[in-house]
């Protein structure tokens, strides 16, 4: 069987109402570039239909794959099964919702494939990127945020926004630093990279179209105390050289109903 070009995954944490629009421009972007690739939607433990939603696609889309877990790990986590699942050239993620076209996903492309970079951020923070801002609670937080990787985490200035959910990677890449991750929740993406700067891993980041998401999973005013509790663990993990978590079993559906049981 021939080599996939890309590999897009989803992860989706009661996402029901979001997932059919994510699916469809998915597929869309693959046949539109003329890209051989298939769609991973991770569902992280969902209570609602997030699960049923997916697999009801799968006639449609016949080259979405469906993993999902019983209890709620957190986005990395759901990024970490999914890309041990994925098989592309390149491996990307995108977050439900659909804040970046799938279009712009051709730059990044464009980058790896002239092998400018082993790792493609989308940026917020880049000229003429965002769409529509975020409320300013949000963009205040954000700021206060920046600060604090910059300053107190070691993350380069040179990398303005860590947690902008459209990234793209060469497989090796990915394969390798999601094995390691020890970061389930929000905070991993700064896990990432610190992890692949350390490893020597070239990160260029590029500009996006963004709309904000209203409907996020992620609350700045209360979950502040988790986050920093979360950094704070990560470079106690990384200085220490912590393994990552023993591998969680995840049901895998294809688009011809359950196809295995396998180690995310």
């Amino acid at each position: 069987m021939s080599e996939l070009d890309l590999s897009i995954v989803i992860p989706a944490f009661k996402e029901a109402h979001k997932i059919p629009a994510d699916v469809a421009a998915a597929d869309e972007f693959l046949t539109r570039s003329g890209l051989s690739g298939e769609i991973i939607l991770v569902n992280d433990g969902s209570t609602d239909a997030t699960l049923e939603t997916a697999r009801s696609l799968q006639a449609r889309y016949p080259r979405l794959t469906v993993l999902s877990y019983k209890k709620n790990r957190g986005k990395g986590h759901a990024l970490k099964a999914g890309m041990h699942y994925a098989s592309g050239r390149f491996l990307m993620f995108a977050d439900a919702g659909l804040c970046v076209p799938y279009d712009i996903a051709r730059i990044a492309l464009t980058m790896l494939e002239l092998d400018m970079c082993d790792i493609a951020h989308g940026s917020r923070r880049m000229r003429g990127s965002i769409k529509r801002e975020q409320p300013l609670y949000r963009r205040l937080g954000a700021r206060a945020f920046a600060l604090l990787i910059h300053t107190a985490v070691g993350v380069p200035r040179s990398i303005s926004d860590t947690q902008c959910g459209f990234k793209l990677y060469r497989r090796a890449v990915a394969k390798r630093l999601y094995a390691e991750l020890v970061t389930d929740g929000f905070m991993f993406d700064v896990e990432m990279v610190l992890r692949a700067l350390r490893d020597g891993c070239r990160i260029l980041e590029f500009p996006v179209l963004w709309t904000n998401d209203a409907d996020t999973r992620m609350n700045p005013m209360t979950d502040s105390g988790k986050f920093l509790r979360d950094l704070a663990a990560m470079r106690i993990a990384l200085l220490r050289g912590t393994r990552a978590k023993p591998p969680e079993t995840v049901e895998v559906y294809s688009a011809t109903g359950l196809a295995d049981s396998a180690d995310a």
